[in-house]
C-alpha cells in the first residue's frame, strides 16, 4: 500500500505547548516585536549548531567558507563570519558586506561569470582572491592590477569534465558559463606564470543541493584527481583548493536528510592524500544553503479564509513576491510543498487540509497546496520553514507593488 510522502523531521526550532519557538520567542511574540507581517526570521543558535555539527564530521584543518549568495543579510553574514573560516562573494555589494563583517580579505573569494571592471577593481583593491571564470577575465584583472599598482590574487575556477549526479543544480560538465573548461586551464595557468600575479589555486565546483552521499563521494574523488592533474602545470605551489560543497537539505515530501558521515569519511582519505601530493594546501569546503537554510523561517498572517468548490484556502499577506522558491517558481519543474506549519498548532490539535495562498493576482501565488495543517483562521500566523537561503533576496519584491518583508536575526 502506497503511503503519501511526508517531510523529513525538522527539529532545528523548539516547539513548546505546540507553539513554534525561534530564538527563545514564540512566533506570535516575534511578530509583535517586528510590528508587521510578513517577515523573515533567522536564528543564531540554529546556525551555530549546524556549523558545530559540520566541524565534528569534517577532517581536521579543512576550512569552511560561507557563500554569501545564500543569504547576504549583513547581520547574518557578520554572525557567520565569527563561525567559519572564510567567505565567498558574487558581486561588489556582497564584497562590501563581507568586508564589513570583519573577515580578513585574505579569506574572501570572489566568484561569478560576469565580473565587470568595476567589480574587478574593487576586489583587487581590497586584496581578495578572484576566482577567474575566463581567459578574458584574467587579462582584465592583470590590466587593472597594473593600473592600481597592486598584485592581483588569482585562483582559477574550473569547469570540470564531470558533473555532480543527482544534484538540484548542475554547475559543471559540458558547456557552462561558469569557470574555465578543464582542458583550457593549462593555457590560462601558463599565462598567469608569465605575469607577476599571485596564483592561489583552484576552485572546482560541480553542483549543489545533493542529498546522495554516493554522488558526493564520486564528485569529490573526481575533483581531487582533476586538481592533481592541473597542479602539475600550475605556475607555483597550490595554496588553496576549493572543492565546493553541494551538501543538500531536505525541502520536499519524501526527501531524506543527507548522511554526511560517509562523505566526510571519504574526504578524510582524500585530504591526507592531497596534503602528501600538494603539500600545505588549504582545502576549502564552500557552503551556503547547507549552513543557513534551516535556520530561517518566513512568517505571514492569514487575512481571509474561504472555501471554493470544496477546497479551503488560507489567503495570507505573504506570497511569491517575498518567497519565490516556496511558490515553486524558482527552478521547480513540478511544484512541491516546502514544510509549512501553523505557528500555534505545529503538531497537535485539529488538522485541516488547506491551500495557503498569497494576495497576488496570479494562480502562481501558492505557499502550500493541499496540506494538512493545524487549524487556522483570520489573524493566525503561517510559517514556511527551510527559508534561510535564497528566500528574501531571490524574490521579486516589486511585483504588484506590495511592501517588502522585514528581516530579523534572533
Amino acid at each position: 500500500m502506497n503511503q503519501t510522502p511526508v517531510h523529513a523531521p525538522l527539529t532545528q526550532f523548539r516547539v513548546v505547548n505546540d507553539r513554534l519557538i525561534i530564538g527563545g520567542n514564540s512566533v506570535e511574540q516575534l511578530a509583535a516585536q517586528v510590528g508587521q507581517t510578513p517577515f523573515y526570521v533567522y536564528e543564531r543558535q540554529a546556525m551555530r549548531q549546524r556549523v558545530e555539527q559540520l566541524r565534528t564530521l569534517l577532517p581536521p584543518r579543512v576550512s569552511v567558507h560561507y557563500a554569501i549568495k545564500a543569504n547576504p543579510m549583513p547581520a547574518v553574514v557578520a554572525q557567520m563570519a565569527r563561525m567559519v573560516d572564510g567567505l565567498d562573494v558574487a558581486s561588489l555589494g556582497e564584497l562590501q558586506v563581507a568586508i564589513g563583517s570583519g573577515m580578513p580579505a585574505a579569506e574572501i573569494s570572489f566568484a561569478g561569470p560576469g565580473k565587470g571592471d568595476t567589480e574587478l577593481r574593487g576586489a583587487i583593491a581590497a586584496g581578495v582572491t578572484i576566482n577567474l571564470e575566463s581567459a578574458g577575465e584574467l587579462e582584465r584583472a592583470l590590466r587593472i592590477g597594473q593600473d592600481l599598482g597592486t598584485t592581483p590574487n588569482l585562483a582559477v575556477r574550473v569547469n570540470p569534465d564531470f558533473e555532480l549526479k543527482s544534484s538540484g543544480m548542475k554547475m559543471s560538465g559540458g558547456p557552462k558559463p561558469f569557470g574555465i573548461d578543464a582542458e583550457v586551464v593549462p593555457e590560462v595557468l601558463a599565462r598567469i606564470g608569465e605575469t607577476a600575479a599571485h596564483f592561489r589555486g583552484f576552485h572546482i565546483y560541480s553542483g549543489s543541493q545533493n542529498l546522495r552521499p554516493d554522488s558526493l563521494i564520486d564528485a569529490q574523488d573526481a575533483t581531487f584527481k582533476l586538481a592533481y592533474r592541473l597542479a602539475e602545470q600550475a605556475p607555483s605551489a597550490v595554496e588553496m583548493l576549493n572543492i565546493g560543497g553541494g551538501f543538500g537539505i531536505p525541502y520536499f515530501p519524501g526527501e531524506q536528510r543527507l548522511d554526511l558521515r560517509p562523505v566526510c569519511a571519504n574526504l578524510a582519505k582524500r585530504v591526507d592524500e592531497c596534503r602528501q601530493r600538494l603539500g600545505g594546501v588549504d582545502i576549502v569546503i564552500e557552503l551556503g544553503r547547507y549552513l543557513i537554510a534551516e535556520a530561517g523561517a518566513y512568517v505571514c498572517r492569514v487575512i481571509d479564509k474561504k472555501v471554493s468548490r470544496g477546497l479551503t484556502y488560507l489567503v495570507t499577506d505573504g506570497g511569491l513576491h517575498h518567497h519565490l522558491a516556496a511558490s515553486g517558481n524558482f527552478g521547480q519543474v513540478i511544484r512541491k510543498n516546502y514544510p509549512v506549519v501553523t505557528a500555534h498548532a505545529v503538531h497537535d490539535g485539529p488538522r485541516e487540509t488547506v491551500s495557503v495562498v498569497g494576495p497576488l493576482c496570479t494562480p502562481l501565488d501558492i505557499l502550500s497546496g493541499k496540506m494538512a495543517l493545524g487549524k487556522a483562521g483570520v489573524g493566525d500566523l503561517i510559517v514556511v520553514l527551510q527559508s534561510g537561503a535564497y528566500g528574501y533576496t531571490a524574490s521579486p519584491h516589486l511585483f504588484l507593488g506590495h511592501p517588502a518583508p522585514r528581516q530579523i536575526l534572533v
